[in-house]
């Protein structure tokens, strides 16, 4: 499965009032809500897409690592293309479906608001954490049913 995943206000809960902690790789501390949970949904065969604004700050050895020190395992790691034209979210993930002709199960996981405008296709396939929250248990229920 193809697991199209944002970081900031799904793994890294957006509190405004409040830095997030750095670990020593630089990057901030996932919530241990949104850890646990994102262990119990990905398995080896999957493959986590990176939609996150960071996600060509790192390389893929470092994003591994990221994920590594903070308690998960993933092999199969890839990011969306460079945005170089800016676009929001719902465009950068229509833009890799046009361009990518995929028949692998895919879920969505991103608090990106752009991508309640997605086709309807791609949005039975979404789920969004509040970003205040993050990713939790509660949302494997819905994940379970798109996997």
């Amino acid at each position: 499965m193809l697991i199209f995943l944002d970081i900031d206000g799904v793994m890294v809960p957006a509190k405004g009032w409040k830095s997030p902690e750095l670990l020593n790789d630089g990057f901030p501390e996932f919530s241990p809500k949104a850890t646990i949970a994102l262990q119990q949904l990905i398995s080896e065969d999957d493959t986590i897409m990176l939609t996150t604004s960071h996600k060509t700050n790192f390389n893929i050895e470092e994003w591994k690592n990221i994920f590594y020190n903070r308690g998960i395992k993933v092999e199969k790691i890839k990011c969306l293309p460079e945005n170089a034209s800016h676009l929001n979210r719902k465009d950068e993930i229509l833009n890799w479906f046009k361009v990518n002709n995929t028949e692998e199960k895919f879920i969505i996981i991103d608090d990106d608001t752009s991508l309640n405008d997605l086709p309807d296709y791609l949005k039975a396939h979404l789920v969004q954490p509040s970003p205040l929250i993050g990713l939790t248990e509660e949302h494997l229920v819905k994940l379970g049913e798109l996997r």
